[in-house]
């Protein structure tokens, strides 16, 4: 006699999009078939992929915008469009920390290790390297 384990069907993008509502998410549709997904301060572009959903942008609102979290090699910063906003606090990188996390366990999307250890940056962008040539022996 066989077994066999049910098909585990999983949800669509449509039906994460409502979980994320009954979550307390507000999910705004935007054009190319993408959804915004924010709560007070925070929000995220995502989109429909083959596996499940992707998370394409995720920041902090400032401005109507989503702002990417920027590493400067000294501190973190808030950035749109390639220019610095504004310092990233503790409390902020602690809230978008939990954002994430939330967001992800509400649309069933995996947790890698290196994202579970803290925020992660979008963008690196050093002073020090900037305008300089590496030496050559």
């Amino acid at each position: 006699m066989f077994f066999r384990r049910p098909k585990v069907e999983a949800p669509d993008f449509n039906e994460r999009l409502e979980s994320a509502v009954r979550a307390g998410f507000s999910v705004e549709r935007v054009a190319g078939g993408s959804a915004r997904i924010a709560t007070d301060e925070y929000a995220a572009l995502v989109s429909d992929a083959r596996t499940g959903v992707r998370i394409e942008t995720l920041g902090r609102v400032i401005g109507g915008e989503i702002a990417l979290l920027e590493d400067g090699g000294f501190q973190k910063f808030w950035s749109i469009g390639g220019r610095r906003c504004a310092p990233a606090l503790a409390s902020q990188l602690e809230a978008l920390h939990a954002f994430e996390e939330e967001l992800k366990a509400v649309l069933g999307v995996e947790n890698w290790y290196n994202t579970s250890l803290g925020t992660t940056n979008d963008l690196h962008r050093y002073d020090r390297l900037a305008g300089r040539e590496p030496r050559r022996p």
